[in-house]
């Protein structure tokens, strides 16, 4: 699969093969409206992954028509020269001002052309999806609800020319409390250590949780839940890295809007999930 050397700025949630920005310009979306969408396979066919990605877009892709390539065949080389094709591909991202040069899967969509390189393909929305070489029952579950977080950015930033990559990340957090109104879905595997029981994230989030299974979620993303928000994390799955980023960002079941993002270094006092300041953060979020 393509590895792309890009930047992922603090606080920013998507990347930019080109210019590292969260939403794409304002003639590539207008673009992809016209275009097929690619769904690009990895090279290797017994990956869990590929039968995954097929399955979610069978449920949840409905943006634009779409096909299923290989990325290792002559056909993806030929299709990704088409300006009338847009591709949802997996790429490995790492920040090359990272010391740790942690590596992360993002799931983004792209535009063909006659572009030289396949760096050069306009990015126009990406969400990450893990640290790359975890276990793919980490996230596998949670393919649905990111793409069509993926359809939705699309369409808001393409009917909202005024957000941009410098106000997208505010829009988005602009919306945290209206969460106080729906159940809060966190799997226990991606829960900090220190705050995975019930009692005490009460303590700090005195509205409706709860603790599911990675199938709970799933179920959830599928019938479409419009009371659950779902938390999506990021991390190296309990390998004990420090210094080392966390993602944290909360979507709707329904809706897919992402209502909370945040992250953090992970350390000792910091581990590896949701933070006892996260929980109290979303506790105090205030209605615009």
């Amino acid at each position: 699969m393509k590895k792309t050397i890009a930047m992922l700025m603090a606080g920013a949630l998507f990347y930019n093969a080109q210019a590292q920005q969260a939403v794409g310009r304002p003639e590539s979306l207008q673009r992809f409206k016209n275009t097929t969408t690619m769904v690009v396979l990895e090279n290797n066919p017994m990956l869990e992954y590929n039968f995954k990605i097929k399955e979610t877009v069978e449920k949840h892709w409905d943006i634009s028509k779409y096909e299923i390539i290989t990325f290792s065949t002559s056909e993806f080389e030929k299709a990704r020269k088409d300006s009338t094709k847009s591709f949802l591909v997996r790429n490995t991202v790492y920040n090359d001002k990272d010391k740790t040069k942690s590596k992360f899967d993002y799931l983004c969509v792209e535009l063909g052309g006659d572009y030289e390189y396949i760096r050069q393909m306009p990015d126009i929305a990406s969400v990450p999806i893990c640290y790359s070489g975890v276990a793919e029952e980490s996230y596998g579950y949670k393919l649905g609800l990111l793409c069509r977080f993926l359809q939705n950015h699309i369409k808001l930033t393409t009917e909202n020319p005024q957000l941009t990559s410098k106000n997208i990340l505010k829009y988005y957090n602009s919306q945290m409390a209206d969460i106080h109104d729906k159940t809060l879905y966190l799997v226990k595997e991606e829960l900090n250590p220190d705050l995975n029981t019930e009692a005490k994230i009460k303590a700090l989030y005195p509205f409706k949780f709860k603790i599911v299974s990675r199938e709970e979620v799933e179920a959830a993303i599928d019938r479409r839940d419009p009371d659950v928000v779902l938390l999506h994390k990021v991390g190296p799955e309990g390998t004990r890295k420090k210094d080392v980023r966390c993602y944290k960002v909360i979507v709707g079941a329904s809706d897919a809007k992402l209502y909370y993002f945040a992250w953090h270094m992970i350390s000792d006092k910091a581990k590896e999930g949701m933070l006892a300041k996260d929980f109290q953060k979303l506790a105090k979020a205030k209605k615009k």
